[in-house]
């Protein structure tokens, strides 16, 4: 079944440019972009029967993507933010999660974590759920039921870390094993992704196996890598054979031998960023997470300059705001920190962040993030009108809608072709 959607369309090929089509149309063929246009008879020929869904004055945008989030953290979002990194863990973060062996709990925060996912725009998600195979599935299948895409990590832990949040290296391994078989039928929208907390909560014998099961299943992998000073030279202790934080990772087959998102990367530099280039590993940039944690702020300009592949993060709950709209504002911002301290380094452009919320990001889940012809329609439909948008170019509607603008002006979403209505909460 074929689609043509009219609106104002917006999206980027390109990370310094964007394509802007007023009045313009797109048409969608079983949840495929077909094509775009201004003139609606390009499409006659290609899609002769197509039902046309006028969106009048609307914006036409792609969907969000949200590459970094820890869902079980959702209720402690704006606590604890006057605390570094290792201390908000071990007295805020790691009690909140061991309430996840509990599944009424989980359900009743999961639902209105994937229900703010829904409200905020962000239809694709890489996940950190806990160690609890129950709740994780249950995460799962309610990001199936909403018709919502998602990577959901079980994570994996065996040291430095509560007895509640630890289990064995077998443990772990029949969990996912688990996952991985519920994924059937799922239809590839909602899978596994192997994820180890962070070196210092897992053993040698745990990271060894998270890289047999990425492997065995070609699955991908998702971590924590070089955010913190103290972080970073802990991972030098346990890991003294170790090169780098990234290369510990790397020895265990859990730096790019499958696709590889690394959140934060604050402190990456010299080798490390070398072997981030050489493995193509992903990097998800936090900005809110770099100040409340107090960790530092991503060198993203110089990310880019050297061809590595970022997309943004809102890292819930080290991050304060579930909004990529608003991540994309954060990271201009800490990207005009960098340039205050040296003029010679250019902060982020508007484009620049839009790519990384939706193409960059959105090509984890595969053709993902924009309007070219192939890619999966993903996409939001923003009515500004009460934003009082008279005499403003497309552009700066757009504009002031990820700066002012919130879920109230997200009046349609889609996923893969397909409304996604309010998830029941």
């Amino acid at each position: 079944m074929t689609i043509i959607y009219k609106a104002h369309i917006l999206y980027t090929k390109e990370q310094n440019h964007f394509e802007v089509l007023e009045n313009g149309y797109i048409a969608v063929k079983n949840g495929i972009v077909v094509g775009v246009s201004t003139d609606l008879s390009a499409f006659k020929s290609q899609c002769p029967n197509a039902e046309v869904v006028d969106f009048a004055d609307c914006l036409l945008i792609p969907a969000m993507n949200d590459l970094h989030v820890h869902a079980p953290q959702y209720r402690n979002q704006g606590i604890a933010m006057d605390l570094e990194l290792l201390p908000w863990l071990q007295n805020y973060t790691f009690p909140e999660e061991m309430k996840y062996a509990d599944l009424d709990y989980a359900e009743r925060m999961y639902r209105r974590f994937v229900r703010d996912l829904w409200r905020l725009g962000s239809m694709r998600s890489c996940v950190f759920a806990t160690i609890h195979t129950a709740s994780t599935r249950l995460l799962m299948h309610l990001f199936q039921e909403a018709g919502m895409g998602a990577l959901v990590g079980k994570v994996a832990m065996n040291r430095n870390c509560p007895e509640g949040l630890c289990e064995s290296v077998e443990e772990m391994v029949e969990g996912y094993e688990m996952l991985i078989n519920e994924e059937l039928g799922m239809k590839n929208l909602v899978r596994p992704i192997i994820t180890p907390r962070f070196v210092p909560s897992c053993t040698p014998e745990m990271l060894r196996a998270c890289g047999e099961l990425a492997a065995k299943y070609h699955l991908p992998v998702q971590s924590h890598l070089s955010e913190n000073k103290d972080e970073i030279a802990w991972v030098a202790e346990l890991e003294p054979e170790s090169t780098c934080y990234g290369d510990a990772y790397d020895r265990y087959g859990l730096f790019g031998k499958t696709p590889t998102i690394m959140a934060h990367c604050v402190w990456t530099e010299g080798e490390e960023l070398e072997l981030m280039k050489r493995r193509g590993v992903v990097v998800a940039h936090c900005p809110t997470s770099n100040f409340n944690v107090a960790s530092g702020m991503a060198p993203i300009r110089k990310f880019l300059d050297e061809g590595l592949r970022v997309g943004l993060g809102s890292d819930i709950s080290g991050g304060h705001d579930l909004s990529i709209f608003k991540m994309m504002v954060y990271a201009i911002q800490v990207s005009k920190m960098h340039y205050q301290q040296n003029h010679e380094i250019p902060f982020l452009t508007l484009s620049e962040a839009f790519w990384l919320a939706t193409k960059s990001a959105g090509s984890f889940f595969g053709r993902v993030g924009s309007f070219e012809p192939g890619y999966e329609f993903d996409a939001l439909v923003i009515d500004d009108s009460d934003l009082n948008h008279d005499n403003y170019s497309l552009l700066h509607r757009l504009e002031r809608y990820i700066y002012l603008g919130d879920d109230r002006q997200i009046v349609h979403r889609f996923c893969r072709g397909q409304e996604i209505k309010e998830p029941h909460v």
